[in-house]
């Protein structure tokens, strides 16, 4: 199965770019209920993943802090507690997995590093769900067609005379 099946391409997603200020980010995420975020610098390139929690400890450092104040913060001066691995088009399923089963989403870059887009772990899970369904479906359906198969026949018109 190719990874492209899955991807949220980078023109539907939110993300912000590593020189965008605390305030710029905060007014993109406002709208959004996203937990996290991918992080481009402005060539396009995957350089991190920016949570709601790195922003709430970024702000303890800057005590006092208004809206006003937040125009000067470089969301790079932001920690962040752990980047999400990015993945290529070329990642098989079990890395795919793997990658899902620890992060929201996977990033996935190009082979020029460019980010293209996003699995979400919400995609895998739907993708194996479904065809764990139609897997059970086809053997109850073969179960039934194997046991119809071995019944006795039964004698049509015998009634009592």
């Amino acid at each position: 199965m190719n990874i492209l099946f899955f991807l949220s391409p980078k023109q539907d997603l939110m993300y912000v770019y590593d020189d965008f200020t605390l305030r710029q980010t905060l007014e993109k995420w406002e709208n959004n209920r996203y937990a996290s975020i991918p992080v481009l610098n402005r060539r396009g390139e995957y350089v991190g993943t920016l949570t709601e929690g790195d922003i709430l400890w970024g702000l303890k450092k800057h005590h006092g802090l208004d809206l006003e104040a937040a125009e000067d913060i470089p969301i790079s001066s932001f920690a962040h507690k752990r980047d999400y691995k990015a993945v290529t088009v070329t990642t098989s399923m079990d890395q795919l997995i793997e990658a899902a089963m620890n992060q929201n989403f996977v990033p996935v870059v190009d082979d020029r590093g460019m980010f293209i887009g996003i699995v979400r772990r919400q995609a895998i899970i739907r993708y194996c769900y479904d065809k764990a369904r139609a897997e059970a479906a086809d053997h109850a359906g073969h179960t039934e067609r194997k046991a119809a198969s071995r019944r006795e026949p039964v004698a049509v018109g015998a009634g009592r005379s």
